[in-house]
């Protein structure tokens, strides 16, 4: 069987529209995944494949060993094959593979038809019998495809996601500065707990989605191409140029194209440079997830009030709502998201022996992980761009919850040598109702002296942030 996993040709539906894909991300979510077809669709993935087998080509001319030598005008021609290729020529190509054309069978073998592709596409002034035997030479299709699936996700990564990362980090760092002095209600166990400023919260979220960005990009930077034959050998090349040093020359092709060389491999590329990319967006995927459910309970308790469109509905059947849909989307979009990256990095790093099939289809599927992250991404921001912070009910809670202060009190009154000051306040405040006047009844029992019962009578929940508002400037 070959290396394809058969595509039949199209759909009955195909020039329907979006209404009838099967798939939601090429449907109901196409316009917020158009960037990503130019590297995760079909007809990118082809050209990917174009471009290797023409840089290929090219680099072997440049082999003294090889019999093969084309011209600065044959090279910019080539080139000119996947810098513009088309619909037109994406659709021959399947074609080749498919269905056959001008007395080529059906390949059943994507790879294969790329290389008849070529061949019949090559520049009328080379000759075609003496370039032919060299497109393609001792390769694997894995070879192709392992270069071509890198070149596509590298700047999918780099270029679509991580601007959407970058983004978000900027609006949360503008939302941490904004509201660095706004005192709110910290929750620990979802219980009243020492109170912090909403500013510091998000710029917790913005600091950390930073440092996974780096992360994230780090990995793109580390992603590994292998050019080495069937198994891994050079077996066919060494064969038939003994003298070139292929593993020298493996190594520069590949560095040429952007990526890091794979030395040793089998048929395949390993994918470890994958799996550690899929699970650093994972990482970044997971702080948002977080910051997603966050956001949803400040709704909910009023703590962020949102701005809705005049036109929009919120409920088909309640005319008050507004429903924090876009972090609810975003949720379910990177819940998604994050299943799809740990299957394909788990699937993708293991295969029988040198090779087997099975991680062709999968490796299809990398594009609709990225699409879910990048609507995940985009929901998020649509998000957080209609959320205010609610001044007065962040305040009236601190106000209904002055028991948060018992920990600055028994913390005071340790520091002046108060043994018991942990049993005092827990007696006064644990699974009660308390209030400041209960405090100052007790500030006034106490056997400290004026200043520091001064210093109790002065605690508030709203005063009590510590250093939440100056840690806003750790955001760099």
């Amino acid at each position: 069987m070959a290396d394809s996993d058969g595509g039949s040709g199209r759909s009955p539906d195909a020039d329907r529209g979006p209404l009838f894909a099967v798939s939601p991300l090429d449907g109901r979510y196409a316009r917020y995944t158009e960037p990503l077809v130019e590297y995760a669709s079909e007809a990118a993935l082809v050209r990917a494949r174009v471009r290797v087998e023409v840089e290929y080509l090219l680099a072997l001319a440049d082999l003294d060993a090889v019999p093969l030598r084309i011209d600065p005008a044959d090279r910019a021609a080539l080139r000119d094959l996947y810098e513009e290729f088309d619909a037109e020529d994406a659709a021959l190509v399947k074609a080749i593979e498919t269905e056959g054309h001008g007395g080529i069978p059906a390949t059943n073998h994507d790879v294969k038809a790329v290389e008849y592709f070529l061949r019949e596409s090559l520049p009328a002034r080379l000759d075609a019998d003496a370039v032919g035997p060299w497109i393609h030479f001792a390769l694997t299709s894995e070879d192709a495809n392992n270069l071509a699936h890198r070149l596509l996700l590298k700047p999918a990564v780099e270029q679509v996601l991580v601007p959407e990362l970058r983004d978000l980090r900027d609006a949360l760092a503008g939302m941490a500065r904004e509201h660095g002095d706004l005192a709110m209600l910290a929750r620990t166990h979802g219980q009243p707990a020492t109170p912090t400023t909403f500013g510091k919260e998000m710029a917790v979220y913005a600091a950390r989605l930073g440092r996974t960005i780096g992360r994230i990009e780090a990995a793109a930077g580390d992603l590994a191409g292998k050019l080495a034959g069937a198994s891994g050998t050079y077996a066919a090349h060494h064969a038939a140029c003994p003298d070139v040093d292929w593993r020298a020359f493996s190594a520069a092709f590949v560095g040429s194209l952007g990526l890091e060389h794979a030395a040793l491999a089998t048929q395949i590329n390993p994918c470890d440079d994958l799996a550690a990319l899929f699970d650093a967006l994972r990482g970044a995927n997971g702080i948002l997830l977080d910051l997603d459910r966050d956001a949803w309970l400040y709704v909910s308790e009023g703590y962020l009030g949102q701005t809705s469109d005049e036109g929009e509905t919120g409920s088909s059947t309640m005319p008050h709502k507004v429903n924090p849909i876009d972090f609810e989307n975003s949720e379910g979009n990177l819940s998604k998201a994050n299943a799809d990256l740990g299957f394909l990095g788990e699937y993708v790093t293991s295969s029988r022996l040198q090779r087997d099939l099975s991680d062709s289809t999968v490796k299809r599927n990398v594009g609709a992980a990225l699409a879910h992250c990048l609507i995940g991404y985009g929901k998020l921001g649509d998000g957080l761009s209609t959320v205010v912070p609610n001044e007065q009910v962040m305040r009236k809670d601190l106000e209904a919850t002055p028991e948060v202060i018992g920990e600055a009190v028994q913390t005071v009154l340790r520091r002046e040598g108060h043994a018991d000051a942990y049993e005092h306040v827990k007696e006064l405040t644990r699974g009660r109702r308390t209030s400041l006047g209960d405090f100052r009844e007790l500030f006034g029992e106490l056997d400290v002296d004026r200043e520091t019962r001064a210093e109790l009578r002065g605690l508030t929940p709203a005063g009590y942030t510590g250093l939440a508002s100056d840690l806003v400037g750790e955001l760099e």
